[in-house]
């Protein structure tokens, strides 16, 4: 049943436009991915075209734009443009690098350094016990934590799996090796004092150091003058991560989640995929 079928007899849909604020570059892109996907299942007819569903899927991403509206406005169900949405979503993030092969074409750019940070995506409050883990007490709500990492120009350039909300960044960087895929590929990365403690007390005094971050300050034991100073550094270099970030968080799909952590996995990792197409374009 679609949607034009709960309307009230003799009654017509308004139907608005809406700007999408993307570049024709990543519609191209995304097309392509889907005309090549249909080519590889021999799908034969469709109630939309490549371009069609590359444009809806987008919207929804982009403008967090309810399926009931869009369907409303084309003329389907519910379920075709969820099917179509998803459709997308599974294409972009199969092209999600992977961060050993990220952290091999650093080190063979030339570079030295990689911007390391974490961020909270909120989720709807379930209620139940199982979503408990997902309450970030740091926050004050629910959510997903990510790892990210950026260059030093703020271009993102890997995302983790997502994680409860609950879960700090120092368990997340040791989860996914962080501090040994780095040295591997003889790179550092610059983290917040997050991070201070992800590597073991005898490795950071031997000075062989995979994630730089600044100094925190005890009771009893204030930070110096030059500590200060090398916390102001640290914070310049890191101020180009927030850009990344914001990037990120441009599509509105990211306000709330309604999904649970291994979809909101696939659904940021196609999302670092669109992100960079824009950035490339």
């Amino acid at each position: 049943m679609s949607v034009k079928d709960l309307l009230a007899e003799g009654s017509h849909p308004a139907v608005y436009q809406v700007h999408l604020p993307l570049s024709m570059h990543t519609l191209i892109l995304v097309t392509s991915a889907i005309e090549a996907r249909r080519a590889e299942l021999g799908t034969r007819w469709r109630k939309a075209t490549a371009f069609e569903q590359a444009k809806l899927a987008l919207a929804h991403l982009r403008h967090d734009q309810r399926l009931s509206d869009l369907a409303v406005a084309n003329g389907v169900s519910v379920s075709t443009i969820s099917r179509w949405v998803d459709e997308v979503v599974d294409l972009m993030a199969r092209r999600a690098p992977r961060l050993n092969r990220v952290l091999a074409a650093i080190a063979a750019s030339g570079q030295e350094v990689v911007l390391l940070d974490g961020t909270l995506v909120r989720t709807r409050r379930r209620t139940g016990r199982a979503n408990r883990p997902n309450y970030s007490s740091k926050h004050k709500c629910h959510g997903l934590l990510f790892l990210a990492l950026t260059d030093t120009e703020g271009n993102l350039l890997w995302i983790s799996m997502a994680r409860p909300g609950g879960s700090s960044e120092v368990t997340a960087a040791r989860r996914d090796r962080i501090v040994e895929r780095l040295r591997r590929a003889g790179l550092a990365a610059i983290g917040d004092l997050g991070f201070a403690y992800v590597e073991d007390k005898e490795v950071r005094e031997g000075g062989d150091v995979g994630i730089v971050t600044g100094f925190r300050a005890t009771r009893g034991h204030p930070l110096t003058d030059a500590q200060k100073e090398a916390n102001a550094l640290v914070s310049r270099e890191r101020a180009a991560n927030e850009h990344g970030f914001a990037a990120l968080k441009n599509w509105r799909i990211l306000a709330k989640l309604r999904i649970n952590a291994r979809r909101g996995t696939t659904l940021l990792r196609a999302l670092l995929v669109l992100t960079r197409m824009e950035a490339d374009r």
